[in-house]
């Protein structure tokens, strides 16, 4: 590996861990700030499902961006412009401290829509970084400095809270997004694949896109595996903040105590995971990150205090991060790098479909049924499916990786 190489990485993991402590710092502020306001579950439910809307819409297009940028910049312009929104919502909450709830739910999707070409610009930039074993590497990577922005994001927030009235949080997570915004300014923009932007143009690389995506077997298995953790998961998260402070009537240290804990666990498995792959394969990290993650949300189901939810809740997001080097690595393994993002970004919208569903479940059935038995109900539905999926999962991507090694073989030697 060359210096600038090194360098260029150095920035990358940077720009990712940045880009996540804002938004950690943004979601423990966001929920604290709407429920103290409405007092509703059902409010954190609704504005869950809001927030993640327009991700859906954005994606398969944010996929084409990223394709036709090459990655590096993208990531810098969108970032920038999520600290403008979260500049704009604190200067409107301060004026206005009677609409903090509808400033922060008009927000929220805002800063939404525009995660969807980060997380694709990350996508493309990956594998431009890394080759061959290289890239459970670079994955494992991305998914620890995410993880880790867990600990450092609500640790921030924590501090700030000492010192500031909550909503300043808001323009202190700006500021972080403009510094992530700036450390992926030197990385080269890599392969592009140019357009002329023309409608029939977009179309046609959108119906590519979902073409590809639906004639490969193992990305669609991949995808309906993911949309059951993330609607289960994303149930969790979109009650986390009543379950912590009103179920179990802790107190709101102990809401960002939880992620800070997640976080330091995440640094750690940036140190264990790259070890583990030298004797593991990708595939046992994705077997025993769902088993864990399983058996987590069942606890969290049945837990009766804080002492047992908080490490279930701690241990099901370790589980998550297992399973996401396999979700991260197995996929790109399938995809020819020119239509990475034409084809990520409907599985991305798939994947995020669960996120809005999820914030509905929790604002029409959270106050009803309960939001901890409805976290028991689907963590048992998804110790099902999963137990089902997962090994059907394994054997078609290495079926469709044996099959695109074999081609690539034939193209070289010809």
């Amino acid at each position: 590996m060359t210096a600038r190489s090194a360098l260029h990485r150095r920035l990358f993991a940077c720009g990712v861990l940045l880009g996540v402590v804002a938004e950690q710092m943004v979601m423990f502020a966001v929920p604290l700030l709407i429920f103290q306001d409405t007092k509703e579950v059902s409010a954190l439910g609704l504005a869950y499902a809001i927030e993640w809307l327009p991700a859906l819409l954005a994606y398969p297009f944010a996929g084409l961006l990223a394709d036709r940028d090459g990655g590096a910049r993208l990531f810098s312009v969108v970032t920038a412009g999520r600290a403008v929104v979260l500049g704009g919502a604190l200067v409107g909450c301060l004026a206005a401290p009677s609409l903090l709830t509808p400033i922060l739910m008009t927000a929220a999707p805002l800063l939404s829509l525009l995660m969807a070409p980060v997380r694709m610009s990350v996508e493309k930039v990956v594998p431009q970084l890394a080759k061959g074993t290289e890239v459970a590497r670079i994955q494992g990577l991305v998914q620890s400095m995410e993880v880790s922005a867990m600990a450092v994001g609500p640790a921030l927030a924590m501090l700030g809270v000492a010192f500031i009235d909550k909503v300043w949080l808001l323009g202190a997570a700006g500021a972080v997004f403009a510094v992530a915004a700036l450390c992926w300014l030197p990385l080269p923009r890599g392969l592009r694949v140019p357009g002329n932007g023309g409608a029939a143009e977009i179309v046609a690389e959108l119906r590519l896109g979902w073409s590809l995506l639906m004639r490969s077997r193992p990305l669609v298995l991949l995808a309906s595996l993911n949309f059951s953790i993330n609607l289960v998961f994303a149930v969790v998260l979109a009650a986390n903040a009543a379950l912590v402070t009103g179920v179990f009537h802790a107190p709101e240290s102990s809401f960002a105590l939880l992620n800070i804990c997640i976080g330091v666990l995440g640094i750690v498995n940036l140190l264990v995971i790259p070890f583990l792959l030298r004797y593991v394969n990708v595939r046992v990290l994705g077997i025993f990150g769902l088993a864990l993650l399983c058996a987590c949300l069942l606890l969290i189901g049945f837990s009766s205090s804080i002492v047992l939810y908080a490490p279930a809740f701690v241990a099901a997001m370790v589980g998550v991060t297992y399973f996401n080097v396999f979700n991260r690595t197995q996929r790109i393994k399938v995809l020819p790098e020119e239509h990475l993002g034409k084809v990520m970004g409907p599985f991305y919208l798939l994947n995020m479909l669960a996120m809005p569903i999820a914030g509905l479940l929790v604002a029409g059935s959270g106050s009803s049924l309960g939001p901890q038995q409805l976290v028991l109900v689907l963590a048992a539905a998804l110790t099902v499916f999963g137990a089902l999926m997962l090994p059907l999962t394994i054997r078609a991507f290495g079926h469709a990786i044996a099959a695109r090694e074999t081609t690539l073989v034939g193209a070289t030697a010809e």
